[in-house]
């Protein structure tokens, strides 16, 4: 797996090569600028697919699962639509892992408290979500996870481990961040689309297409559109034997601190 680390040396490695060569040999200019882009495109790769692990290691499915087990995970809740969500997860004898925002927490505090009652699992999703979190310091980030951890433990008495960046978006503020307040980043490997494509049988033919077991699907429970493709994916899944888990028990990772 490709890391940040290992490109930047591998490209400040080219740089001096190349500056050493030009002491001898016409080096082009724009030999330079290829290296520079490469650099950059990597950098750019490597924020938008948590998937690759580029800054810092993330949780994106169990590929050793031979087992028919997956789990479902929804973002940007608790929401409104969250109980519609539950009712179905109930109706089917299904566990999922929610993702949760801070703000959005304080809004619903009593849906929140359902998804736990429920024997569903819980984690960070940052506090405010906000679309510049990417360019947020580390303390930034830092204190956008311990304000939620901080809303999640006095609701729930729990202290959540997992992490999982808004947008999916990493950088080496995020990784020493995540260093700092001891969190597992867990990605996904089966994304959905569902905040972009706005026809529910392309989104669930979708999922349909990249599953597989030890998978993680990425929903968000924040719209009927989505609540109208899970009870399709639920009943696929009954279909094809699969048993919905939580992210630990998929991963064998625990999600809350002892």
């Amino acid at each position: 797996m490709l890391k940040h680390r290992n490109i930047l040396l591998f490209c400040i490695s080219a740089i001096i090569t190349l500056f050493a060569l030009s002491f001898y040999f016409d080096v082009k200019w724009w030999s330079f600028l290829l290296v520079f882009a490469f650099w950059l495109a990597m950098t750019i790769f490597g924020s938008s697919n948590i998937k690759t692990g580029y800054f810092v290691k993330s949780y994106c499915d169990n590929p050793a699962e031979k087992e028919l087990k997956i789990a479902i995970s929804f973002d940007d809740g608790p929401h409104p639509m969250t109980e519609k969500v539950l009712d179905l997860l109930g109706q089917y004898n299904a566990k999922a892992t929610f993702f949760c925002i801070g703000s959005q927490i304080e809004k619903h505090p009593d849906i929140f408290k359902r998804i736990l009652d429920e024997g569903h699992v819980v984690g960070n999703h940052s506090y405010s979500h906000s679309n510049r979190f990417g360019f947020f310091s580390t303390q930034k980030v830092v204190d956008e996870l311990k304000q939620t951890n901080a809303i999640i433990e006095r609701l729930s008495s729990k202290k959540a481990l997992y992490f999982r960046p808004p947008f999916g978006v990493t950088n080496p503020n995020i990784a020493r961040a995540v260093a700092k307040t001891n969190h597992h980043v867990i990605g996904w490997n089966n994304r959905s689309l569902d905040t972009a494509i706005e026809d529910e049988a392309k989104i669930l033919k979708r999922v349909k297409n990249r599953m597989a077991p030890g998978g993680i699907i990425l929903l968000h429970d924040t719209s009927l559109k989505t609540v109208n493709v899970l009870e399709q994916l639920l009943l696929f899944l009954q279909s094809k034997k699969y048993q919905c888990v939580t992210i630990d028990a998929l991963l064998n990772i625990p999600a809350y601190e002892n």
